[in-house]
């Protein structure tokens, strides 16, 4: 990017013509533009601007992404891309449970997966959360728990009306139990599977991170991001071969959030609830990108509740 000439200190500056250019090389690369539209991004934010104008507010530039928006239109698939009914019953069975019987592996996957679900956040906030006592806060005798992630996380997109507001998830059917199908659906609990995964990590653990590594060679250390975006995919990919399927291609740990916040809205659980649980500013977010046709009380109720209704195929 030499076209952009250092301005001062932090800010570059570059006449228009170079900006569009090296735009438009992006998109003649076969970029999607969401991807070009991050690139943009960088170059505005360090951008001196033109005149009382950000690079972003210049009219050419604005005619610019318009079009190249028209041309590399958004999309994405309308249908869920797993199977969620299915993967609860798995997860409700061997290889998962007895809870207290499997090793730290399936224990670790299996809480990964129904936090995401639980809480429909991005893998990157559910990173972020703690053990420290000041951060994790279980009540009603362990059956439930209110989350804050570290206060030096900044999230991927602040919203000051939701970005900090704390997780907090009730007991889902916990014991005593009215029916037998009451106590298969406890073992669908995630603060059950959370309170059983920070006790036995506890004497291991080198880190206030919540979820620390359960291999031999970083054993108590924090995981990273991507390691736990595969803890939640190893999560789906073992419930399909627990039931002797083929797990879905493309598995992604950020479907968790589409997945579960259409099951949510599907339940009667209203759009802003929804929102304000998954940290989107706006419904307009949850009905472009993450609404799916997928056929309470709470979020985390609604979407744990699907491992009761009838199986569908994914």
């Amino acid at each position: 990017m030499t076209r952009f000439r250092h301005q001062e200190a932090g800010k570059v500056q570059s006449p228009v013509p170079a900006i569009l250019t090296f735009l438009q090389e992006l998109l003649d690369n076969g970029l999607a533009f969401s991807t070009v539209k991050v690139y943009f991004a960088a170059i505005s934010a360090c951008h001196v601007g033109f005149g009382d104008k950000t690079a972003g507010q210049h009219p050419l530039i604005c005619q610019f992404m318009k079009a190249a928006r028209r041309l590399r239109p958004v999309s994405r698939s309308l249908t869920a891309p797993w199977n969620l009914s299915l993967v609860l019953e798995a997860v409700s069975r061997t290889p998962f449970e007895p809870l207290q019987q499997v090793d730290l592996r399936m224990l670790s996957l299996k809480t990964a997966l129904l936090l995401a679900l639980a809480s429909a956040k991005r893998v990157s906030d559910i990173h972020a959360l703690s053990v420290n006592p000041a951060c994790m806060q279980f009540f009603m005798g362990g059956h439930k728990v209110l989350l804050k992630p570290n206060p030096a996380f900044v999230p991927k997109v602040f919203n000051q009306a939701t970005s900090y507001r704390p997780i907090e998830l009730a007991p889902f059917y916990p014991p005593p139990f009215a029916t037998q199908e009451h106590e298969a659906l406890n073992a669908l609990c995630p603060v059950r599977a959370l309170r059983a995964y920070v006790d036995r990590t506890a004497g291991l653990r080198k880190s206030e991170q919540l979820f620390v590594s359960w291999a031999a060679s970083h054993l108590g250390e924090p995981l990273t991001k991507q390691r736990l975006s595969h803890w939640i995919v190893d999560a789906i990919s073992i419930a399909y071969n627990s039931r002797g399927l083929q797990p879905p291609a493309g598995l992604r740990a950020h479907s968790t959030r589409g997945v579960a916040a259409s099951w949510a809205l599907f339940r009667g659980v209203s759009v802003e609830e929804i929102c304000a649980a998954a940290s989107w500013a706006s419904p307009h977010t949850f009905t472009r990108f993450y609404n799916l046709d997928v056929t309470a009380p709470s979020v985390s109720h609604a979407v744990l509740g699907v491992g009761s209704v009838p199986n569908v195929s994914a």
